[in-house]
């Protein structure tokens, strides 16, 4: 049985949010569409934004909870957040309790466990989208973490609405939006503490940094970095679809190495042709940052016989009129 409840100004926006995300990337009937749900004000406002606009769609309704493991409560939390979304009218509401390891730091690691618990569940039920709860604050956040790590513009640019399956129709959408919602839908929500323990970066973003920016310079910071954050984006696309053309036009795959020619490369731009340093690298199994690409660009355009390069999992060296890259560890048939 779902619930019906009073329409307001915070439930309309979080129903328009969803249904305009579906308009944009297109949905069809008989599509099985999942919220990934922590119980939290965020993601519990989208799962009842996709209980009211799903139906209408024809939609298959679905959800994913993640117990971490990491609080004692949270096994009670999952099984009362499943009640709810169940009554909201969820048939395919699945519980995924996961280890969380160490690797990163504890956030790294529970969103590692998270989104590999959600893509086993997605790909196993052929899932059209999960959706997502990051709201206009989620992004803000990221952007000025991005600023402070010296990302660059990919860091920058945030999240993008839709990453594969992932869609998020909320990043618009403020959380003093989506916790309105919940109160007048009269939805139980759950406060994670960690949402409120200073020794995670994100946390002091959001209770320190971006309190003193609004007060210092005024209201509509989130907005202005959310809306920098799509600037930003739109650009590096563009920037990503040159250097894929480039790198196509450019490089040469042999079985456990790429080649390019270094007169060729150097009239590219720079922003083109870090990214195709950067692509070559990550074809090679590689995860090359900056530095390793600056250096490698050296090799093109400050040649004074330098030896070969060792950066993650890829050799680099130059040839003659050539640069070559090489893999140092074992690569699936056709990865080149």
């Amino acid at each position: 049985m779902t619930r019906r409840n009073r329409l307001t100004p915070s439930v309309a926006d979080v129903r328009r949010a969803v249904r305009e995300s579906f308009e944009r990337h297109g949905v069809t009937s008989g599509d099985l569409v999942l919220v990934a749900c922590s119980g939290g004000p965020d993601s519990m406002a989208l799962a009842a934004g996709l209980a009211f606009e799903g139906p209408k769609l024809g939609l298959r309704l679905g959800a994913v909870i993640v117990d971490h493991g990491i609080q004692e409560i949270t096994a009670t939390v999952a099984e009362e957040t499943k009640a709810q979304l169940e009554m909201l009218g969820f048939s395919h509401v699945r519980i995924v309790r996961v280890n969380v390891g160490s690797e990163g730091g504890l956030e790294a690691a529970a969103r590692s466990a998270r989104y590999e618990a959600i893509d086993e569940v997605a790909a196993e039920l052929d899932a059209k989208y999960v959706l997502l709860g990051h709201t206009r604050d989620d992004q803000a956040e990221t952007v000025l973490l991005g600023l402070a790590r010296g990302s660059g513009a990919r860091s920058l640019s945030g999240m993008a609405e839709l990453t594969g399956r992932y869609l998020r129709p909320l990043l618009g959408i403020t959380r003093e939006t989506t916790v309105q919602a919940c109160e007048d839908a009269d939805l139980k929500v759950w406060h994670d503490p960690h949402n409120s323990e200073e020794r995670f970066a994100r946390v002091r973003v959001r209770e320190q940094v971006l309190p003193v920016l609004e007060e210092q310079l005024g209201p509509g910071i989130a907005e202005a970095l959310a809306r920098t954050a799509d600037q930003l984006r739109e650009d590096d696309e563009v920037l990503d679809h040159l250097a894929e053309h480039a790198y196509h036009e450019l490089v040469k795959a042999g079985p456990t190495s790429l080649s390019a020619n270094v007169k060729a490369l150097t009239e590219l731009k720079p922003a083109i042709r870090y990214r195709v340093i950067r692509l070559a690298g990550t074809t090679l199994g590689g995860h090359l940052h900056r530095s390793h690409v600056l250096e490698i660009d050296r090799l093109l355009t400050n040649w004074h016989g330098q030896k070969p390069l060792a950066v993650p999992s890829v050799r680099v060296e130059r040839i003659g009129e050539n640069i070559v890259f090489k893999s140092t560890k074992t690569l699936k048939p056709g990865a080149c």
